[in-house]
């Protein structure tokens, strides 16, 4: 145990670098984006950090995670993100999730959870499926109330916008 707020060594660091992952969120809502960001990290460095941007590219795949993969790929000039750890404020979809596999990144850490089109425990576990070559270690529920405020925020605007 370390001595700032009597977690583990590891919580704190997750809880640190979702806040980074929450402030690429934030951006993503200053956009009228879907506030979802998404963060990159390697020995404890961050190599990529990324927010939605669908609207704004006219890219059904400009998710946060599939644009700080490719940012993270570029940074280790490799497509292997073998020893990553993405950090991401919502549960990946299905097509975020086949990205992380693909990538080979190590381990997911996300915060709020997605029952709608969730693909790492919500409706679907592709990130542990026994099937495929590679699994991804998982946790989730970090900053998860801030995490889920920020969607629930952004879409109650979004329903008031549209009444006015």
């Amino acid at each position: 145990m370390n001595d700032s707020n009597d977690l583990p060594v590891s919580e704190n660091l997750d809880s640190h670098f979702m806040a980074l992952a929450l402030q690429e969120a934030e951006i993503a809502a200053s956009k009228d984006e879907v506030p979802v960001g998404a963060i990159i990290v390697r020995d404890n460095r961050v190599i990529a950090a990324a927010h939605n941007l669908r609207e704004q590219l006219r890219d059904p795949t400009a998710h946060a995670e599939m644009l700080a993969i490719t940012q993270a790929a570029s940074e280790v000039d490799s497509w292997r993100l073998e020893g990553c750890t993405l950090y991401v404020t919502l549960e990946p979809c299905p097509m975020c999730a086949g990205a992380i596999l693909q990538a080979r990144i190590a381990r997911v850490v996300y915060g709020a959870a997605d029952p709608k089109a969730g693909a790492v425990a919500s409706l679907y576990q592709l990130l542990q499926d026994s099937r495929l070559n590679h699994r991804v270690e998982v946790q989730a529920s970090v900053l998860a109330e801030e995490c889920g405020a920020i969607l629930t925020n952004f879409f109650q605007q979004k329903r008031r916008n549209a009444k006015d």
